[in-house]
């Protein structure tokens, strides 16, 4: 019953940390340091971390379900929508620089930058980011205010920013997609909303990959453990989907750098006086 907790308290962070832009590897990192689980193995609880994600993005797959799906049916016919088809094929575009790059040197990258000092660094650069980019769009108006204007070259330049977080942890993927979004003139709810359609199948294909590794030789702790981590992320990431939507609409993203600058000094500070 404590892992069982424990998963749901993780299932909250996750909930939280992934939509917002602010790291849900940094706060991932810290929570490990105080909650673990007992009774189940290291490499379970590697691929839990990545596979509770599943929960977060179908809370996406809920919200959007009418603008991502590409199908529509009447009288017993289907017919495709083809501006969400057109959506897809520049969400995949997306995701060809982190793909490819993340799928032939995961284990370097994670061996390499999977460490306290490069979670706290990239924190606060994109922290110091968001603030520099809002400062300079202050006043002026978006380039891009639909997510029909997305041309394919902005979604590849998108791709490239995602790409930075699929190297260094602590960048945040939403973060890195919504700064190179900001930055290509795109409005923060378009830039949101494209961060949103582009995790899905990211995090499909790393949980995917994940549960391969793993393999599904599950105990019935296992289990109970992973649902209740995927069933509070999914709840938790409808409410704060909601909130960040909302909140966007009248206010900037600079509050997010902030946080991201206090929570990296935090780190920094916790590890430097731990080690």
């Amino acid at each position: 019953m404590l892992d069982v907790l424990k998963a749901v308290l993780f299932g909250i962070v996750e909930g939280i940390t992934e939509w917002l832009p602010v790291s849900s590897t940094g706060h991932m990192i810290l929570l490990e340091e105080f909650v673990s689980f007992q009774n189940v193995s290291e490499g379970f609880f590697s691929m839990f971390e990545v596979v509770v994600q599943l929960g977060a993005i179908m809370a996406v797959v809920l919200l959007f379900w009418n603008q991502i799906f590409p199908f529509s049916f009447k009288k017993n016919e289907a017919f495709i929508k083809k501006d969400i088809m057109t959506l897809w094929f520049k969400i995949l575009v997306s995701c060809v620089p982190a793909a490819v790059i993340g799928v032939a040197f995961s284990d370097q990258m994670e061996a390499l930058f999977y460490n306290y000092t490069t979670v706290a660094v990239m924190l606060i650069l994109f922290g110091v980011a968001f603030i520099i980019v809002e400062t300079r769009n202050h006043g002026k108006n978006a380039k891009i205010n639909s997510l029909a204007q997305l041309t394919y070259q902005t979604a590849l330049m998108i791709g490239v920013f995602q790409l930075i977080a699929a190297i260094f942890p602590g960048t945040s993927r939403s973060g890195a997609t919504i700064v190179g979004a900001l930055l290509l003139g795109v409005s923060r709810t378009v830039a949101a909303e494209f961060t949103f359609f582009l995790a899905i199948p990211v995090m499909f294909g790393a949980s995917l990959l994940k549960l391969l590794k793993f393999g599904f030789d599950f105990t019935g702790l296992e289990i109970v453990v992973l649902l209740a981590g995927m069933i509070t992320a999914f709840v938790v990431s409808v409410i704060v989907i909601k909130f960040l939507m909302d909140y966007i609409k009248k206010h900037d993203f600079k509050v997010f750098g902030w946080y991201r600058i206090v929570l990296g000094i935090i780190v920094l500070l916790y590890f430097a006086v731990v080690q």
